[in-house]
C-alpha cells in the first residue's frame, strides 16, 4: 500500500467525503451537511485518510463539554481490513485530547462485528443499546465508551 497520510480534513474535501459516504452508509450525509461540519461547527473535529491524493477515509466527532461524539467513521471498501479506520480512530482522539476532551462514545450498528472489534480493540466498551437507531432499516445501535468510568 501507498504511503497513507492522515490530516485535517478541509472544505475541498467536502464532495469526495459526501461521495464516500453514499457508498459506506445506507443513510448518508449530504455534501451540505459536511459542509457546515467543516466550516460553522466549531464543535466538530474532522480528519481525512489519503493514499497517492486520493480521499480513501474520513472520521469525525463533535465536542460536548470534555467529551467527544464521534459521528462517523468511514473507509472506502477497497481500502478496509488495511488499518485505516484504526488510524482515523486514533489519530481522531489523539487530536481531541490534545483540545482537552477526556472520553469519547459512540453508536455502531448491532450487525457491523469488525467496527465493535476494532473500537473494543481501541478500549471503548459497550454500554446498552439505542433500539431501532438506524432509520433505513430500524437496526438497533450499540453504544459504547471509552474513558468514561
Amino acid at each position: 500500500m501507498s504511503q497513507l497520510i492522515i490530516r485535517s480534513a478541509q472544505e475541498d474535501d467536502v464532495q469526495e467525503m459526501a461521495g464516500l459516504d453514499r457508498v459506506c452508509f445506507a443513510d448518508p450525509w449530504s455534501e451540505e451537511s459536511f459542509a457546515y461540519e467543516l466550516k460553522l461547527n466549531q464543535r466538530a473535529f474532522y480528519i481525512a485518510a489519503e493514499i497517492e491524493g486520493r480521499l480513501v477515509g474520513y472520521a469525525g466527532l463533535w465536542a460536548i463539554l470534555d467529551e467527544g461524539h464521534i459521528t462517523n467513521v468511514a473507509v472506502a471498501p477497497e481500502y478496509r481490513r488495511k488499518g485505516i479506520g484504526r488510524a482515523l480512530v486514533t489519530s481522531l482522539m489523539e487530536v481531541a485530547e490534545e483540545n482537552g476532551l477526556t472520553s469519547f462514545t459512540l453508536e455502531v450498528r448491532e450487525s457491523n462485528l469488525p467496527a465493535q472489534k476494532l473500537y473494543t480493540e481501541l478500549d471503548f466498551k459497550p454500554a446498552g443499546i439505542r433500539k431501532g437507531y438506524y432509520h433505513d432499516n430500524g437496526e438497533n445501535a450499540v453504544i459504547m465508551w471509552r474513558g468514561r468510568e
